[in-house]
């Protein structure tokens, strides 16, 4: 059993962020059918579905009846969101904990952060009722002091970026985690490391649009395919030489394949 599977509904996004690697892949969005037939094939591997890899899940169309179905099929729905379309979801009871990236937000996109995070404000005091809330803000973004500011006048809080701990809790079911930025893995990043281990493939594994299954969320491209959830038994993908070699360099802390030995995610 996996600890969980990333899914990804869409590849589409509607922000194009700076630090975001940035869709190379046709767009697609997963159809209701192709998504019934993921849940049946993944529901002795995980009990735990993230909406997450790339692309913003709230721009699908089907995102409620997503979240409702895989809840009827025993599954906990975990999303990961630029917090821009969050009204999409506000009357969702299904949603195990809802990761709200603030880190996204930038005036370009032509709302003022008192807005962006009023809007959210709004639909976390509905939400956070029955689901995990998660703020993520990072470091270094031209953003965070203001943003800081927002959140403990909305909590009551005393926040800083040198007192926030990782879930550091703002009011019941509401929690926010402060990290730094790291390098996207890609083969054109100047990052090289062959030593370290990883949780991919013993705590989870990624299933981009198409249905090509990935090691883990970070695996954007799809560049280390392990096979396709369509064509492919999980079983025989999981006993394939591939998947049983990066699995035991890892256990021997060591990198096996080149996407890894592009990724700083745990080592920085």
């Amino acid at each position: 059993m996996y600890k969980k599977i990333y899914l990804e509904i869409t590849n589409n996004c509607n922000l194009s962020c700076s630090f975001c690697i940035k869709n190379s892949r046709p767009n697609m969005f997963l159809s209701k059918d192709n998504f019934i037939n993921i849940l049946d094939k993944i529901k002795d591997y995980t009990n735990y579905l993230y909406f997450h890899i790339l692309g913003e899940p709230l721009l699908h169309p089907n995102i409620n009846e997503f979240i409702n179905i895989a809840n009827e099929n025993k599954f906990k729905v975990n999303i990961t969101t630029n917090g821009y379309l969050i009204k999409n979801i506000i009357d969702n009871k299904n949603i195990r904990q809802l990761n709200i990236s603030l880190h996204s937000y930038n005036e370009i996109y032509k709302i003022d952060l008192q807005e962006y995070m009023s809007n959210i404000f709004n639909v976390v005091d509905v939400l956070s009722q029955n689901t995990y809330i998660s703020y993520r803000i990072w470091l270094k973004n031209k953003y965070t002091e203001e943003i800081l500011k927002l959140l403990n006048k909305k909590y009551n809080t005393n926040l800083t970026i040198d007192n926030i701990k990782n879930n550091s809790t703002l009011s019941k079911n509401v929690f926010i985690s402060i990290n730094e930025e790291f390098i996207w893995p890609s083969l054109d990043n100047n990052y090289y490391s062959e030593i370290g281990n990883c949780y991919a493939l013993k705590d989870h594994i990624g299933i981009l649009v198409d249905g090509t299954i990935v090691p883990c969320c970070l695996d954007t491209k799809g560049i280390i395919k392990l096979g396709n959830i369509y064509k492919d038994n999980l079983t025989d993908v999981i006993n394939s030489d591939r998947y049983q070699g990066m699995l035991n360099g890892f256990k021997h802390n060591k990198k096996c394949e080149l996407l890894c030995k592009k990724c700083n995610f745990l080592d920085k």
